[in-house]
């Protein structure tokens, strides 16, 4: 049924896909939700999600050693929710990548636990100091991580 709601999703996906992979930051206070993380915590998929229930949901990456946009630390109206893993889970979503990559694959940072510690643990430093929620999605479905993520945001209304 065309109607608002309908409408209502189709600009949190258009929002959300222009937003995605830290596309796009300086309006991040016209996102409902940002979620921030390293590579392989799930930020793009949990973000369709999150717009398919009309939320404008908007990513960007945390790449250890590059700030992060200062529109995102200024913005006032939207849930920041940082998303974070076990090293060894990201470990495995990332060789499974490169598994399926056609190119060849150099840097074996990629895939070190001890190199993925150390980008979780900056992560969750930069989370801390801004106060901004976490949430562990080694063993959770985008589903669950998305209804963790609406919770939150119930809360902080």
């Amino acid at each position: 049924m065309l109607d608002a709601e309908y409408f209502r999703r189709i600009d949190a996906l258009n929002f959300t896909m222009e937003h995605d992979d830290g596309q796009l930051p300086a309006n991040m206070d016209d996102a409902d939700i940002v979620l921030i993380g390293i590579s392989r915590t799930s930020k793009t998929p949990t973000s369709i999600y999150l717009a398919n229930r009309g939320i404008k949901t908007a990513n960007i990456p945390i790449v250890l050693g590059v700030p992060l946009p200062e529109s995102l630390i200024a913005a006032k109206t939207p849930l920041i929710v940082g998303l974070v893993a076990t090293a060894e889970r990201i470990s495995h979503v990332r060789q499974n990548r490169i598994l399926g990559n056609t190119a060849p694959y150099v840097s074996t940072d990629y895939i070190d636990r001890a190199a993925i510690a150390e980008e979780l643990a900056y992560a969750r430093q930069l989370c801390t100091r801004h106060g901004w929620p976490m949430i562990d999605v080694s063993r959770r479905s985008i589903e669950e991580t998305a209804a963790a993520i609406v919770a939150l945001r119930g809360k902080n209304r």
